[in-house]
């Protein structure tokens, strides 16, 4: 354990950039990760690919590293069916990596495709270390399907840091955590969460996941802005706002890689009040990551230097 409770560290998952990586930067992120990793908290390895052969070969380079798990995201783009997933992307890696935990990503805003709870069953029933998903449907009814499909021994963590309270409350989904994107900064707020929810302290829990709602906003910050053909919707996905406010805060994230790039400024607004929310109402959240980096928040929130690096000038 360590001082922000983190268990676990995932290398290369989608908030890391992995779409825009090489592959032996993808391998070389991993072998740091495992090897810091070791013997502190767990590591999982990003593996997934619309390949089967790229998952593959990512799995066994994960094994080889150290990782305690990978996660295989669903194929996307080419939108194999949930039968499909299950037969010729998940369980031949299962098969080939008995000893290693394998956990589907099921992201289906971002893939095109959805492996089904049914399937997902059918996976643990056949290969046990098929013993865990990624759940990030946003769809509630498709997280308890999968609880009654795959049964109480198997694990549902969140993938979606808004439904981590309600996830973990529900006991028709009884997630057991989150793999979390806010806890790239605020990791000892996101593993108190999960505690007090674990512990069932659910009064403590609330009020915090009330005090970190602000910020589960920065997955998607959407605004709409004046082109000289008229107004249009500007959609900031995950990770182009989280790092920018990482970088803010003076955290050495770097920038995105193109095709990601910059925010517009009225979506670094969005992510500038979003924090001053949080540093205002609950300063003790962002606390570690001030002492840990040495910097002080409320200078950085109003250098306008700084804020004009960190979007584009005009649409």
């Amino acid at each position: 354990m360590n001082s922000g409770g983190i268990t676990g560290i995932l290398a290369v998952g989608t908030t890391g950039e992995s779409p825009t990586l090489a592959w032996e930067e993808h391998h070389r992120v991993v072998q740091i990760i495992s090897q810091q990793t070791r013997g502190k908290c767990l590591c999982i390895a990003g593996a997934g690919s619309n390949n089967t052969k790229e998952a593959l070969s990512a799995t066994r380079h994960a094994a080889e590293a150290g990782a305690d798990a990978v996660l295989l995201v669903d194929p996307y783009y080419n939108g194999p069916s949930s039968m499909e997933i299950r037969k010729e992307y998940v369980a031949p890696v299962a098969a080939a990596f008995p000893d290693l935990t394998i956990i589907p990503y099921v992201i289906p805003g971002r893939t095109g495709a959805q492996l089904l709870p049914e399937d997902l069953a059918l996976l643990f029933k056949d290969h046990p270390n098929v013993n865990t998903v990624k759940e990030a449907t946003g769809n509630l009814d498709n997280m308890r399907r999968t609880r009654k499909c795959c049964g109480l021994e198997f694990t549902i963590l969140s993938g979606d840091d808004g439904l981590t309270y309600e996830m973990m409350t529900d006991p028709d989904i009884a997630a057991a955590g989150v793999i979390s994107v806010i806890s790239n900064i605020v990791p000892k707020a996101m593993s108190d969460l999960v505690r007090l929810l674990t512990n069932k302290e659910i009064e403590q829990a609330k009020t915090l996941a009330d005090a970190l709602e602000p910020l589960f906003g920065l997955v998607t910050v959407t605004t709409m802005e004046k082109s000289p053909y008229g107004e249009v919707v500007c959609r900031a996905r995950n990770p182009l706002a989280l790092k920018t406010l990482m970088q803010l805060l003076g955290m050495p994230s770097g920038p995105c890689r193109p095709p990601l790039g910059k925010m517009s400024r009225a979506g670094l607004e969005v992510v500038v009040n979003i924090a001053k929310t949080v540093q205002s109402n609950n300063p003790e959240i962002l606390a570690p990551l001030a002492e840990f980096f040495n910097v002080d928040i409320d200078v950085r929130f109003n250098d306008e230097r700084l804020l004009e690096g960190l979007c584009y000038p005009d649409y």
